[in-house]
């Protein structure tokens, strides 16, 4: 099977096809090892075939930050993935360290979407995702109905009060079973889409419209919580087998980072 790699589409978190959604991060250090890095993934799967049917959809995002790149795979299932990872994951790699040598893998972890949030349609109507951001909240209890609940708080906040610019918010949650990338269960993952940066800015600052909201006091006062990391990320690249097709995202992958 052939690849197909175009501006979009953008993966839909909601599929109900995906049976492991997996998150992992690079840390390279500089902008220009970060896109040395998207040019290197770019080069290594466009010249290969694609690795696996279960394999829905891979995407590329670079950090606001200069340093980072988010990859973000969809799979019909987790087993598949470790396949992968078994045959022809290395092969890949090793390509692409070839390209940019001393890239820091900093982990990565698999999940399954729980719920999603989709803003009104006049807010989203014409509107393109110029920021995406991944935050992952820790719980202190590894009881997977303390983060569901959670995330209904939080999902029925967004809906009575939807944030001006947040296009979409998916939540994943680490699944219990047999096999694990991750060895940390209690952890949800948002994976939201944001107009951009100010928007988001405006949405989380101290003073802004979530400070005097009742529905957000309790998703505040929700027990549980410990610590909640976020980063900020440009979409750059998108891979999808060639036989599937996807809405593409209209804006330019190559955008500036902030």
């Amino acid at each position: 099977m052939s690849v197909l790699t175009i501006p979009g589409p953008l993966p839909d978190a909601a599929r109900p096809d995906v049976g492991a959604a997996l998150f992992s991060t690079w840390s390279l250090g500089t902008p220009e090892r970060q896109r040395a890095a998207v040019e290197a993934i770019a080069a290594t799967w466009d010249s290969r075939p694609w690795p696996a049917p279960e394999l829905l959809s891979y995407t590329v995002y670079a950090g606001t930050d200069g340093d980072t790149l988010m990859h973000h795979s969809q799979w019909a299932d987790e087993a598949a993935y470790h396949v992968f990872f078994r045959t022809r994951r290395q092969e890949r790699n090793d390509a692409i360290d070839s390209a940019v040598p001393d890239i820091k893998r900093l982990g990565l972890s698999s999940y399954q979407r729980y719920r999603s949030f989709s803003a009104p349609a006049a807010q989203v109507d014409g509107a393109d995702p110029g920021l995406f951001v991944v935050a992952e909240t820790d719980f202190d209890d590894a009881d997977p109905r303390l983060r569901r609940n959670w995330v209904d708080l939080v999902v029925e906040a967004l809906e009575r009060e939807p944030d001006p610019g947040l296009l979409s918010a998916d939540f994943h949650l680490i699944v219990d079973g047999e096999r694990h990338l991750s060895t940390d269960r209690a952890r949800v993952l948002s994976y939201a889409r944001w107009t951009g940066a100010e928007a988001y800015e405006a949405a989380m600052a101290a003073e802004g419209p979530r400070a005097g909201s009742s529905a957000w006091g309790r998703v505040r006062a929700f027990p549980g919580p410990v610590g909640s990391a976020s980063r900020r990320y440009h979409f750059r690249r998108s891979f999808v087998p060639a036989s599937k097709s996807a809405p593409e995202f209209t804006n330019s992958p190559a955008g500036t980072a902030e």
